[in-house]
């Protein structure tokens, strides 16, 4: 989470600022070419009418292709003079040219012609053709591991880049470029169901040398007798047996990260190589399918830390609905504890028509309190603009605003500017690290193979790996790993919410130099662990944080090997490293470990209440104080924040609060969240 320069951008430590100022990134996505262009006029006003300060935009290669090497940008497509317009009005863009932008399109905007070329079909583990199941056709997922691919897409590159370099700040208001789009094996994140192409597969045989330095490292490593790399192959489904078979399929998925990563690097260097070298790079990942909460299914194929050290920043995307705060509170809360700049790229308004459960209005209000409430920073409204296959946006196509849409993202969009909650800093002082390494066992580990799906499955399962596809098989332990570390770490993550102690998570891809600002780190530890990882905790404690680790202290290391760094650690005494070895053990541990190391301790009325405290970083007697219901029940709530507070204001509705000493108290609607101006001196 180091910041990011360019000569005039710099990204980090949760701000995204242009030439010394920080700016706000609240807007949303307009779609120019499915708007009639006489109409563009009114809907940017009614957009900036709402507060939005900036417009995202997708520009589709299939929409502009009209053959191979040819671009129409005529008319409605004229993108050119759409940003030109934006910039008159004063709105800061945020471009998303592809190569892949889904959009509801039905070649997710791609030109027809490259999904039909078979050379460019990912494949799956049988060798067949990948495909995605979407509205209102199913689609071949490309392969990006191919050159050709790469060719191709420099086509349409050379032509939007043109563009958008004759609008990059400083010249215009163009200040970020997202890479590609949620770039997720096309929704196939099942370990089996991609990439198993030619070129796929001869780039993970050059991640093996890259890691292991060898084709002999590789077979004592993989359990091979390969003679020559070529013959080394990727696993094709899961039928391990044995611990010292684990490195083998560890090594596929964490290759999968590593193929999402290298091919956006290379659409990121193709665009700076096209004139868009100063300003920020971003991209987004979907938002994670699996349970919400403490199931810590957010990691593999995803990596924000390893992609951030090739773009500016990294984010999920977002589209939920006020039952699933717990789903809010873990993307968000993930993405504030891992990126440099903690932004949605896609947020939830309106919604596409086939949503099996779509929400209200009132959801959205909810949400957007609960990812603030986790220190988002920024976000992208999509859409901000109803259109074909998008419905009940805050502005409808011909420009006229539902008025109730809009007097909600308004409040919204004041709340934030005038509440100045870029200067908010969330007052966390413990980690909760999801173990990747334990992450990928449990992805490699799947049974069940589901089609890639971006909708909500009738059947009920998911693509994501979870504990109703996976092997049970404990692989010579006493107990499965790939279903031990989520039971583990649910114990710790309902420890911290129920204990009263704030805490945001991340995962061990995370560099370990900025685990030190926080008092106390929490990670789940079973039989075997990386020996870097192990010495990089052993470091942290030595440094004068604290350490809570469980239920076991590691015998070996992530190749199987004899390693006990930890072990070694704990057996001398070494201060600050708790072992906790029982589940029903975990909250009084955590409880009293966390009294030890000074975090402060958040008072509640009732334990189902959420509370989030953030610290201004211009105001030391300022603070902000989330107090989440997130459930279908009136609370009469009462929260303490040991600090006394002088007053008290509510943000959303502007309303007087009178504190006492350190406590605030009210009557709290089901699905609510209060936002407290406080001051404390």
């Amino acid at each position: 989470m180091t910041e990011r320069n360019t000569s005039h951008i710099v990204v980090g430590d949760g701000r995204f600022v242009v030439d010394g100022e920080p700016l706000k990134l609240y807007g949303g996505a307009v779609h120019y070419w499915r708007l009639d262009r006489d109409k563009w006029d009114g809907i940017l006003d009614s957009v900036k009418g709402m507060g939005f300060n900036m417009i995202s935009i997708y520009m589709p290669w299939e929409i502009h292709e009209i053959a191979k090497g040819e671009f129409d940008f005529s008319g409605n497509k004229d993108i050119d003079a759409f940003m030109t317009l934006c910039e008159q009005k004063g709105l800061t863009i945020v471009a998303r040219p592809g190569p892949q932008i889904n959009s509801e399109l039905t070649w997710f905007g791609y030109p027809k012609r490259i999904l039909e070329n078979d050379r460019l079909h990912a494949r799956n583990a049988k060798g067949g053709m990948t495909v995605l199941t979407q509205v209102p056709k199913p689609i071949p997922a490309l392969n990006y591991a191919a050159d050709e691919f790469f060719e191709e897409t420099a086509l349409w590159y050379d032509a939007i880049c043109a563009i958008l370099a004759k609008h990059a700040y400083p010249n215009g208001g163009l200040v970020a470029a997202q890479v590609d789009n949620e770039m997720a094996y096309f929704f196939c994140i099942n370990a089996y169901a991609a990439d198993f192409s030619e070129a796929s597969l001869r780039n993970y045989r050059t991640f093996l040398i890259n890691k292991y330095g060898s084709l002999d490292a590789i077979n004592a490593a993989h359990g091979l007798s390969a003679a020559s790399i070529d013959e080394v192959d990727a696993p094709r489904r899961f039928s391990a047996t044995r611990a010292i078979e684990i490195p083998r399929y560890a090594d596929w998925i964490e290759y999968r990260e590593v193929y999402l990563i290298d091919s956006m690097d290379r659409l990121a260097g193709m665009m700076r190589e096209r004139g868009l070298d100063k300003i920020a790079l971003f991209h987004n990942y979907p938002h994670p399918l699996g349970p919400g909460g403490a199931a810590s299914g957010f990691t593999t194929p995803f990596n924000i830390a390893k992609l951030e050290e090739k773009l500016d920043f990294v984010g999920f995307d977002i589209y939920s609905r006020k039952e699933l705060y717990g789903h809010v509170k873990t993307v968000g809360s993930y993405v504030v504890g891992t990126s440099r700049y903690p932004y949605i790229p896609e947020f939830i308004a309106g919604v596409w028509p086939w949503y099996l459960h779509p929400g209200e209005l009132y959801d959205e209000e909810f949400v957007t309190k609960a990812a603030l409430a986790q220190g988002i920073k920024g976000f992208s409204r999509y859409m901000l603009v109803e259109r074909d296959r998008w419905l009940d946006s805050p502005v409808r196509r011909d420009g006229r605003v539902r008025e109730d849409h809009a007097a909600m993202f308004g409040a919204a969009n004041r709340m934030q500017l005038e509440g100045r909650f870029s200067d908010l800093r969330r007052e966390s002082d413990v980690l909760l690290l999801a173990n990747r390494e334990y992450d990928r066992l449990e992805a490699a580990s799947v049974l069940v193979s589901f089609p890639g799906d971006f909708l909500e499955t009738p059947s009920g399962f998911s693509e994501y790996a979870n504990p109703l596809t996976i092997s049970e098989h404990p692989l010579g332990f006493d107990k499965a790993p790939q279903l031990e570390k989520s039971e583990w770490f649910g114990a710790l993550h309902r420890a911290l919410s129920s204990g009263g102690y704030d805490f945001v998570l991340s995962d061990t891809a995370l560099d370990p130099s900025h685990w030190s600002k926080y008092r106390v780190v929490s990670i789940t530890t079973l039989d075997y662990l990386d020996a870097r990882l192990q010495q990089a905790l052993v470091d942290y404690a030595a440094a004068g944080g604290t350490l809570v680790i469980g239920p076991r202290l590691p015998r070996y290391d992530s190749l199987m090997r004899p390693c006990t760094i930890l072990a070694e650690a704990v057996a001398a005494n070494a201060p600050r490293i708790v072992l906790v070895d029982s589940a029903e053990e975990v909250p009084s541990a955590m409880i009293r470990t966390c009294g030890q190391a000074g975090v402060a301790l958040i008072g509640r009325s009732d334990p189902r209440l959420d509370v989030i405290v953030h610290g201004d970083m211009v105001d030391e007697a300022r603070k902000v104080v989330f107090v989440v219901n997130p459930t279908a029940d009136r609370i009469e709530a009462t929260v303490a924040i040991s600090v006394p507070l002088h007053s008290a204001i509510e943000l959303w509705t502007g309303e007087p609060v009178r504190p006492s000493g350190d406590t605030i108290s009210a009557s709290m609607a089901p699905y609510s969240i209060h936002v407290y101006d406080c001051r404390t001196a």
